[in-house]
């Protein structure tokens, strides 16, 4: 029997997810990693490399069966779970009143439901042991109105208000939730968003490996959030901070309008 912690890290094929896993890998973790997609096979081989255990549970979390599948698979094994990472969300560009109903439901279902239905198993379990680290990955999308952006906005937002809901209610107990606030990251999720054609989507980029060492140490030390990346993405936040409503909507609607590159 391994005496080396467990962690879980959603999204874990590729972008901000595999830098997490390998953060988690580097550091002593055995990992379930969750994709849908082909690549986590490739993924898990990867973080194997650091001579952990790892178990890839591929599951597609917009589904109910797929949020079960996977805490089924996790704690099918009987090991506590010391971290979770519920990174995997997807967004969408486009109009609100053109874009297919379907692409931004999955946003809804995948950002939102499966956040909160995950963070609702897990966290009971770790409630039940007074122990364990939860990361949920936000945005700094959170803290602004995203025309062309409004549902993916709208979903971060919600993530982030219940992630510091959540660390505050659990602020005297042995379990803390940390929310990963990064900005624009070098990751597949600008073509899969359809954002390519956008100043958003062309504009400069994070490494993904620097959003997940900040995001791993500020879970590991049990801070409520932490704006993760480069100065500039540290300073745009802070700005966001002051900024109202209406002047951010209408710079987010200059960068993320279809055709603005």
């Amino acid at each position: 029997m391994t005496s080396r912690p467990l962690a879980v890290v959603t999204g874990a094929s590729s972008g901000i997810g595999l830098e997490l896993a390998r953060q988690f890998a580097t550091n002593g973790f055995d990992l379930v990693v969750n994709a849908e997609d082909d690549e986590l096979t490739a993924a898990a081989d990867q973080l194997r490399a650091e001579g952990v255990e790892v178990t890839p549970v591929r599951a597609d979390l917009r589904t109910r069966e797929g949020v079960d599948g996977l805490y089924a698979a996790v704690t099918a094994a009987g090991r506590p779970v010391a971290a979770v990472a519920l990174n995997a969300g997807i967004g969408k560009g486009g109009p609100f009143v053109e874009n297919p109903i379907e692409d931004e439901q999955a946003i809804i279902d995948l950002n939102v439901t499966a956040t909160f239905r995950l963070a609702k198993l897990f966290l009971r379990d770790m409630a039940a042991r007074d122990e364990g680290k939860l990361l949920i990955t936000s945005s700094i999308a959170s803290t602004m109105p995203g025309p062309f952006q409004a549902v993916y906005n709208a979903s971060k937002s919600f993530l982030q208000s219940l992630s510091e809901a959540l660390a505050q209610e659990l602020r005297d107990t042995g379990v803390t939730v940390t929310s990963l606030m990064p900005g624009p990251t070098d990751t597949e999720f600008f073509e899969r968003g359809d954002l390519l054609d956008t100043k958003l989507g062309q504009g400069p980029k994070d490494d993904p490996a620097q959003v997940a060492k900040q995001g791993y140490e500020a879970l590991m030390a049990g801070e409520d959030k932490v704006v993760a990346g480069s100065l500039m993405t540290k300073a745009q936040a802070a700005a966001n901070s002051v900024l109202p409503d209406r002047l951010k909507s209408a710079a987010h609607s200059k960068m993320a309008e279809p055709g603005s590159a």
